[in-house]
Formats: structure tokens, sequence, C-alpha cells
């Protein structure tokens, strides 16, 4: 099903931004393959192009799948129009009252170190406004394993880290919030943490505490998690060996072509014709205004 969506994606790009999006978001809100989709999200595929149509509408997708989610766990929630200002997600407890905001990642497997300016999570603070609650979701193992500032950030904020993986075991045991299932208490966990930690821990991962807590919340023990944990692991493992192939099938190409082909393509890689168009219209409009 996630082959079908890509798939889906590279035909909807023709249409036009605005357009393509509309029919991915209603592919999106009736497939019953769900969970299929959601379980391999955190991972933008290789054979995306870099800054295409495509990889816009595959960062736009995260949106309509984390509101859906949200609407699957037992929360009112709709996408965002996109401001400067704002999170992307907004969703409402009808049982418990709350209000959330939220703002969804994914990354490229090849993807090189991430610093704290790719997950935003002071950002998102920012956007809440007069939410309650901040979330951020982004895939489990593309978070920092020892110390990072998104950790202080998080503590400072009050601002969720949650993960694909940790929304995958909510859907897949069918958590739906109810009068003694309150998600405000995993949303509102980097408060609770605040109150246990010096701040010279204000940095250290704390994750694995997330995840016991996320765990004891739902009424699962941690092992139960990390036993899902392993096989969403594995998941990447398999998903891995697709990316890799994609890019040694790049390989062949390449060394296939001739010296003009390979002159061609480093051009165009490098969009030499585009400055230098650019370039001209630059001229052009500097000699028109004198």
């Amino acid at each position: 099903m996630f082959n079908e969506f890509v798939h889906l994606i590279n035909e909807y790009a023709k249409y036009g931004f605005n357009s393509a999006f509309e029919r991915l978001n209603l592919f999106i809100s009736d497939t019953n393959n769900f969970l299929d989709i959601i379980s391999q999200i955190g991972t933008i595929p290789e054979s995306i192009a870099h800054d295409s149509t495509e990889e816009k509408l595959f960062a736009k997708s995260f949106d309509a799948i984390l509101s859906r989610a949200f609407r699957e766990l037992g929360l009112n929630s709709t996408i965002v129009s996109k401001r400067a200002d704002s999170a992307d997600v907004i969703a409402k407890s009808n049982i418990h009252g709350y209000t959330l905001v939220a703002d969804a990642k994914s990354f490229r497997m090849s993807r090189t170190a991430k610093n704290q300016k790719d997950f935003k999570v002071t950002a998102l603070s920012g956007w809440r406004k007069d939410s309650d609650y901040a979330v951020l979701c982004a895939p489990y193992f593309h978070y920092p394993i020892k110390q990072s500032q998104i950790f202080a950030q998080s503590i400072d904020n009050n601002v969720c880290l949650l993960s694909w993986e940790h929304l995958i075991f909510l859907l897949k045991n069918n958590i739906t919030e109810n009068g003694k299932i309150n998600l405000s208490r995993i949303w509102n966990f980097s408060e609770t943490h605040s109150h246990i930690i010096t701040a010279a821990q204000r940095k250290i991962c704390f994750i694995p505490i997330f995840d016991r807590c996320f765990s004891f919340l739902i009424g699962y023990t941690y092992d139960e998690f990390e036993k899902a944990l392993t096989s969403y692991s594995q998941n990447i493992t398999s998903r891995s060996e697709k990316e890799k192939t994609y890019w040694e099938n790049e390989r062949k190409i390449i060394l296939s072509y001739s010296r003009d082909q390979a002159i061609d393509e480093l051009i165009k890689n490098k969009k030499i014709d585009e400055k230098i168009r650019q370039i001209n219209s630059y001229v052009s409009r500097r000699i028109c205004r004198d």
C-alpha cells in the first residue's frame, strides 16, 4: 500500500500542488490500509527527487496522516491552512476538553546528521497560541540518542517528542480516548519530566523514560512496547535494502553513460543553464529600470 501511495504522489504531481494534495488527502482519509502507510511514512523514499514537487507533496502528506491518526485516537483533528506562524495540525479532545497543535517530520535514510533546527521544537511551542499542548511527531530512530538541545527545548517549552512508532503502537492496539484514558498525560510528559530532573540533565535524551511512561499510561508494559519497537526496527532494516537498491541502480545507470552524456548530466545537475538564465533575467530587469 505504501508503494501505491508513492505512485499516487508521482501521478498526482502533474495536477499542480494544491489539487494534488487534495487528492492525496482524500486517499489518506479513505484508505482501509492506513497502518501500512503510517508504518512507512517516517522515511522519505530516495526515489523522490530532492526539492521536487513530489517531495513537497510527500512532506505535506505528513499533515494528513498525522491528522487522521489523531482522529483514530478519538480526537477531532484538522489540517491548518499553511501559514508561516502556525502548526500544521490541530486537534481537540471532546471528552477531556484539551486542545493541541502538532507538527510532523520525516527524513531520508541518507540524510546526514540532523541538528535542533531540523526539529523546530521551539517554533512549535510558539505556534501553540491558546492550545494546551504541542506535539512533535518524528521517526523514533532519528531522535538523538545521547544529548541534544532539542530535549532541553522540549522541557523548557513543554513540547511532547512523540514518534510515528508511538502512534503505530497506539493504533495497532486500538487505543482511543475515553473516560479512563486521557492522552493529555502523554502530551504533557515534558512538563512532568521537568520536575524530576536537575538543570544539568536538561539536554540528556529522555526517550527511554518517555517510553516507560507512555506504556504505563495506556495500560501496557514497557516490555510490550520494546517488543513492538524491535519489530518496527526490523521493518526499517527491510526498507533500507530498497533504498540502497535505488542508489545502486542509479550508480549502474551513471556508469553506463558515454562521456557526452556524463557531461550533460553534470551540467543539468549543477543547474548551470538555469543559473545563467537567472543572471540574464536579473540584468534585464536592472536595465529596464535604468
